[in-house]
């Protein structure tokens, strides 16, 4: 185990680190030491900002405040190559190795060994067989990247970065993909990386592997620090306490109607391949299902199948007891099923047109006669859709993408309470959005629901789940691990369903 003393000087020191994006603070004056030597896990729901602390540990983000600090010494990095130079290399879940190449050039690309100016292949496939022999790797150097499975992958990123004398290396949710025998391989390797005197940070949704690996854990919760301390000191129980002990920000709104009404969609035994797997659920009139789970558990892609944006591989659907399976979203509009997507900027508006002919396209043919569009009427008609969603100023002439992030989800919103769904899918609705705004959504997406419509809420914000559902469905790894009344659930019930099951013993 590493030292933890505080009179020792960290390999890396981050000091009130803050980094904020258009409408939010994703890291607000967080600390964060690694020791020489030391595994130091990190923690968080999604959105809690550990994808950002590893992009400014790695020079792919630059903090607004705050400083970062190698061997005591300060450092700013301009691109990743400056975090490299320091001894900084970041292996993210989506590997960044090249297909075609051979183990051997992925691991000395950009640093190729050269004699007499002319590139020393044989020099490379020596170092580089040295590297992999020293992490237990078995597989010829020349193997393609696409022909390595991803335990044999991620040694090829471990070789790497040994190749470019890395001092910290930070791995994020190493394990996904990997066996319960990989796994312990890689914890192996692990373990030799330090007794060199590497520090690594070990990003994981597997608690119990990250309390086994790490020697401190420390929990970011809404861009902060909620804890720091020994990984022995602490429980998976405690560890979800420290995730989600946050003051809930909704107020929830009850439904008007004491039950919900007869089920409107029904998707029996869904499966997409590579995404989602046996996924059945029941969406009814005047009720709100949420969808709770891990970013990757397979929720947006089950809300696209639904919406006909990606035909499922098995199962089937019921739309109002009639067989449903939309060839497109332009089918599923047309039977009054929308989904309303993460990302409103590229797939739920288009920024270069008006307020106006956002809101109307998908109903444009109901505003023309004899192939002409009526102006008056469209006007009217996208006037009154973004008075119900209190857009602010209701400009229907103003260009979309001058608006802020809350101002243009209303606008996606008026485009389907123009268009009279009856299943609304939300994607993230909320995501981006001042407090204020985020009740104004709460408050419409309800008010769809007392009208007899059948809505599914997808969120991450798990504050934001409990305040809207009145039924809650959690998905784990591309499965639903449970199903929970809204009434008596709670944030740390619903992580412990959403949090991988370690195969680790």
């Amino acid at each position: 185990m590493a030292l933890s003393s505080a009179s020792v000087t960290p390999l890396l020191a981050v000091a009130g680190i803050t980094k904020r994006f258009p409408g939010v603070i994703a890291l607000d004056t967080v600390d964060f030491t690694v020791q020489a030597g030391q595994v130091h896990g990190l923690v968080g729901e999604n959105g809690a900002g550990k994808s950002t602390l590893l992009k400014l540990i790695a020079g792919a983000e630059r903090p607004d405040a705050g400083a970062i600090a190698i061997d005591g010494r300060p450092v700013s990095f301009a691109a990743p190559r400056d975090a490299l130079r320091a001894g900084i290399t970041v292996i993210y879940q989506e590997l960044s190795l090249v297909p075609a190449l051979g183990a051997d050039a992925n691991i000395f690309l950009g640093i190729e060994p050269v004699r007499h100016g002319v590139l020393d292949r044989r020099a490379a496939r020596a170092r580089a067989a040295d590297a992999l022999h020293a992490l237990g790797a078995t597989f010829d150097p020349a193997t393609p990247a696409r022909d390595l499975s991803v335990a044999e992958q991620q040694l090829v990123e471990l070789a790497r970065a040994l190749a470019r004398d890395a001092r910290l290396i930070a791995l994020d949710e190493p394990t996904a993909a990997l066996s319960h025998l990989e796994t312990e391989r890689l914890f192996a390797q692990i373990r030799q990386l330090t007794s060199r005197g590497i520090g690594v940070v070990f990003v994981s949704h597997r608690l119990e592997e990250v309390r086994r690996i790490a020697d401190e854990i420390t929990v970011l919760r809404d861009g902060r620090r909620a804890f720091t301390g020994r990984a022995t000191a602490v429980d998976d129980a405690a560890v979800i306490r420290y995730m989600v002990g946050r003051d809930v920000e909704y107020a929830r709104v009850a439904p008007a109607a004491p039950a919900p009404g007869p089920a409107l969609l029904e998707a029996r035994g869904l499966t997409r391949r590579r995404a989602f797997s046996d996924v059945s659920l029941v969406l009814r009139r005047g009720e709100i299902v949420g969808l709770a789970g891990l970013v990757g558990a397979g929720r947006t892609e089950v809300a696209r199948c639904i919406a006909g944006v990606d035909p499922p591989d098995d199962g089937s659907m019921l739309l109002d007891g009639a067989p449903y399976r939309p060839v497109s979203p332009r089918d599923a509009i047309a039977r009054r099923v929308v989904y309303l997507p993460e990302d409103r900027k590229t797939q739920g508006l288009i920024l270069g047109l008006s307020v106006r002919e956002n809101v109307t396209l998908p109903t444009l043919g109901r505003f023309a006669q004899w192939g002409v569009v009526r102006g008056e009427l469209e006007q009217v008609a996208a006037a009154q859709a973004v008075h119900a969603v209190e857009l602010r100023p209701p400009d229907v002439e103003r260009e979309a993408g001058t608006l802020s992030g809350g101002n243009q989800q209303k606008v996606v919103l008026a485009k389907w309470l123009l268009a009279d769904a009856d299943v609304l899918l939300f994607d993230e609705p909320t995501r981006g959005v001042d407090i204020a705004t985020k009740t104004e959504l709460h408050r419409v997406i309800r008010s769809l629901a007392d009208a007899g419509k059948a809505v599914l809420v997808i969120s991450s914000e798990l504050p934001e789940v409990l305040a809207l559902a009145d039924r809650i469905v959690v998905m784990r790894e591309g499965r639903i691990a449970g199903e929970l009344p809204a009434a008596g659930a709670t944030a740390e019930g619903v992580l412990a369903l959403a949090l991988p099951v370690s195969h680790a013993a």
